[in-house]
């Protein structure tokens, strides 16, 4: 699962070069099913959409008739908890990412009918769609663009203490939840994403202690792109010792095999790795002690 997180980025930046069956120096290719890991530990595992839809406030719902023909009226409608949540991950080649999230949202407000007040709550179920995709590759970095949000709600159901729930009342409800709960969700959403985003981009260019002996530095290469079937992206290396001279290794591509049922595979050149290790193996000078008697007896 660390690894997995070391290279979660790889969730927003589905692109917008060319598939390709060879990477390119330290190569990296992740299953969809390995983004869904990632992004469902740091979106909803780790509570970070129920923090930021809690305390959502909706829009006051007025109708002329309700309950006993009388004028309906429900304010201080806000969400009280998100149910269930569940997020998938789908690859658009030429794309990007799209990532969707269902679930329940509980929400609980007050009802006046007529001089009648009572507290109605209301659980609806919404699917959360969006596209996300990396451009203006610079310097190791990329830019995040979220873009086609689409909110879909699904059943509604509605509870008043009286029962006394006319279907006229259920239509405007559902009308206004409609119209008002996608321009409150995709914020949140792009908001969520943003900061996921900053999480996982440092984890992208980072430099890596190797005890006292040097350091292994490694950022993005280029732009990740997909082939319908895995995100790809292409890693540059550079392995350093104290001091600052860097062990020089070859940059020829590495080529990955099939990824069939893994969740992730990583490719390393084989000159890459006798760079690491020759900072991590190092002999330290011998000092043997040889007097002329030693050295005439051996004669």
């Amino acid at each position: 699962m660390t690894m997995l997180k070391l290279f979660g980025i790889l969730v927003f930046c589905g692109l917008l070069s060319p598939s390709q069956e060879v990477l390119s120096g330290l190569s990296c290719a992740v299953s969809p099913a390995a983004m869904q890991n990632v992004l469902s530990e740091a979106i909803l595992q780790n509570g970070l959409l129920q923090q930021h839809l809690q305390g959502l406030v909706l829009p006051n719902i007025m109708s002329e008739g309700g309950l006993l023909n009388s004028p309906t009226s429900i304010t201080g409608l806000h969400l009280v908890k998100v149910r269930r949540p569940k997020l998938s991950v789908v690859l658009l080649p030429g794309v990007g990412v799209q990532l969707s999230i269902a679930a329940k949202l509980e929400l609980s407000g007050d009802c006046l009918v007529g001089l009648l007040s009572e507290l109605i709550d209301i659980l609806v179920d919404v699917r959360i769609s969006a596209n996300i995709k990396c451009t203006n590759y610079e310097a190791g970095t990329v830019q995040v663009v979220f873009e086609d949000c689409l909110c879909i709600l699904g059943a509604v159901k509605i509870k008043l203490l009286s029962g006394l729930l006319t279907l006229s009342v259920n239509e405007i409800v559902l009308r206004q939840l409609t119209a008002a709960l996608p321009a409150l969700l995709c914020p949140v959403l792009e908001i969520v994403v943003n900061l996921v985003n900053i999480q996982l981009l440092g984890t992208l260019n980072a430099v890596i202690p190797v005890g006292t002996a040097g350091t292994i530095h490694y950022q993005l290469a280029s732009l990740p792109f997909t082939s319908g079937l895995f995100l790809g992206m292409d890693l540059d290396g550079a392995v350093k010792q104290v001091g600052g001279t860097i062990i020089p290794h070859d940059s020829s591509p590495a080529a990955l095999p099939p990824l069939l049922d893994k969740l992730l595979m990583l490719g390393l050149r084989q000159s890459f790795l006798n760079a690491a290790l020759t900072l991590l193996i190092q002999t330290p000078p011998q000092t043997f002690t040889c007097t002329p008697e030693v050295v005439s007896a051996a004669a």
